[in-house]
């Protein structure tokens, strides 16, 4: 099983980090050691100081494939769910500036929350979701999959050019703006429409 994640597939994301736009998505991998499991706190790893949060949208893979055009993508899935992409941000910009991968920044152990999964069939579009972000009560970041440069069908018809796509396999949709830095005792929750699908404790 492997996690495949978007980046920069919100307008307002990229703007609020100033990067530049990209002319088709950007895919990294975390590996399922990220995976943060189920009722542990996300602990702040000892080698950054710059923890962001990043909601996103989750697709669940439900079968083999590769090549898939994008007028079968909504085949390959059945369920669609809501978690974090953990980035250490100053390590990320560190490996940015030398041109050198992102994996240490994104992929450290504990570093994707996965929410509850829902049937997508209870949505009457996924291409026009509601989702969010709360840290201690405050909402810090509101999202709606029709603002994705690259909606969901699309992003799995990209991937699956270079990565044959396996059953249990979890995409990341990407973040919207609004992202920010994690401190101890900070309480997380992430909200798909008006469903609390994850709460996390940060430590």
């Amino acid at each position: 099983m492997k996690l495949i994640c978007i980046g920069r597939n919100y307008a307002a994301h990229i703007d609020e980090l100033d990067n530049e736009r990209p002319d088709e998505p950007v895919v990294f991998i975390k590996p399922d050691s990220a995976i943060l499991p189920k009722e542990q706190d996300f602990y702040i790893p000892e080698f950054s100081n710059d923890v962001h949060y990043e909601v996103e949208v989750l697709v669940k893979i439900k079968k083999v494939g590769k090549h898939i055009a994008k007028e079968f993508a909504h085949t390959y899935y059945d369920e669609i769910g809501l978690g974090i992409d953990f980035t250490a941000r100053d390590l990320q910009s560190k490996l940015k500036q030398k041109g050198l991968p992102w994996e240490k920044a994104k992929g450290f152990d504990g570093s994707a929350i996965v929410g509850k999964w829902k049937p997508k069939s209870l949505y009457e579009n996924i291409d026009k979701i509601r989702f969010s972000l709360l840290r201690n009560g405050e909402n810090v970041q509101n999202g709606n999959t029709s603002l994705m440069l690259w909606k969901i069908d699309e992003l799995i018809a990209h991937v699956s050019t270079y990565f044959m796509l396996k059953k249990g396999d979890i995409l990341f949709t990407g973040t919207p703006a609004g992202v920010g830095k994690v401190s101890p005792n900070d309480y997380l929750v992430g909200m798909l429409e008006e469903e609390r699908l994850f709460e996390i404790n940060v430590r």
